[in-house]
């Protein structure tokens, strides 16, 4: 990991900002430009993984092919002594994630005006033919004006794209707390996919929980799956019956009895009085058509357990009769 007033190519490092799922996140100083700038470098574990440079240049092509308030701007990306990095907009402001830990619950009106921000941002990205596929509070820092900034495209599917397998990530893409059941299928996603996410994060801002939860992230993917919605005008007085229904709407299991898309979403979020209630009724629909233990996240999972084990076993027969 760098430290504060290294070097990195032509910047000086300023500061570690995050972790994320491959990378290492600075800010740094750009000592050509002269601005303060983001600094996204792999980690250890990635340095030697050829298709890291390919998912910079997708998420750079992707953050400059968008222009909204809501959205990270990409400035640019590189090499250095081999190591790939990516640089975007350097926004001063506190991560969403800090913000749920710090203010939830939040009044419904407060809740509703920061995730019409964060959908309007991702419309946007829809319009463009881009899935953000990722979407979580630690992706979303709320700058010091209070506008939500959409951060970390690397997951992104965009039109025409192919599946980009890097050595570090499994056959799903997506974070346990916040990914669609037909993502834990294994399947690639779509716009629904990213309003099942605004979903959960409006129940959380709501609530200050997360609606699955469990002791590990096994455990959690089966509540996607199999889980019931709890319903928020009952567990949490205050929340009216049709922004449970709402929620209720997002969360479906099977994307066809989702919103339709984010437009259709940010209309109804507008309108709360026109939502069909009887979606309380229903719950979150019927479970998974494919058995939790049978999806491809459990199935790449085991596999690598299994490959672990018999590593470590044949580790340990090579050294027992290495010493005979």
């Amino acid at each position: 990991m760098l430290q504060i007033g290294d070097q990195f190519d032509h910047f000086q490092i300023q500061g570690h900002i995050a972790k994320g799922g491959s990378s290492d996140v600075y800010r740094a100083h750009d000592l050509l430009s002269g601005k303060s700038v983001v600094l996204k470098i792999p980690d250890s574990m990635s340095i030697g993984d050829p298709a890291q440079y390919e998912r910079f240049q997708r998420e750079l092509e992707v953050m400059r092919t968008l222009n909204h308030p809501a959205i990270q701007k990409g400035l640019g990306s590189g090499k250095y002594n081999n190591t790939p990095y990516l640089v975007t907009e350097l926004v001063e402001g506190e991560s969403m994630r800090d913000l749920v830990r710090r203010a939830t619950p939040m009044p419904p009106h407060d809740a509703i005006d920061l995730i019409r921000k964060i959908a309007d941002g991702m419309a946007h990205c829809h319009d463009q033919g881009i899935i953000h596929r990722d979407l979580k509070p630690e992706n979303v820092l709320i700058s010091n004006s209070g506008q939500p900034v959409i951060l970390d495209f690397g997951l992104t599917l965009t039109k025409g794209s192919t599946r980009v397998t890097y050595s570090n990530f499994s056959g799903a893409a997506g974070t346990p707390d916040y990914m669609a059941p037909e993502q834990i299928e294994g399947q690639r996603g779509d716009k629904r996919t990213d309003i099942y996410a605004l979903g959960i994060m409006l129940y959380e801002l709501l609530t200050g929980t997360n609606p699955f939860s469990g002791d590990n992230n096994m455990a959690v993917m089966a509540q996607h799956l199999k889980g019931a919605i709890p319903r928020l005008d009952v567990e949490f007085p205050g929340i009216s019956t049709e922004l449970a229904a709402f929620v209720a709407y997002c969360l479906q299991r099977n994307p066809d009895d989702r919103f339709i898309d984010l437009h259709d979403f940010l209309n109804k979020l507008d309108n709360l009085e026109t939502i069909d209630l009887s979606i309380l009724e229903r719950g979150a629909g019927p479970e998974s058509a494919v058995p939790f233990w049978r999806s491809p996240m459990v199935i790449t999972v085991g596999k690598a357990i299994l490959i672990m084990i018999l590593i470590i076993i044949g580790a340990k027969f090579l050294s027992y009769f290495g010493k005979k």
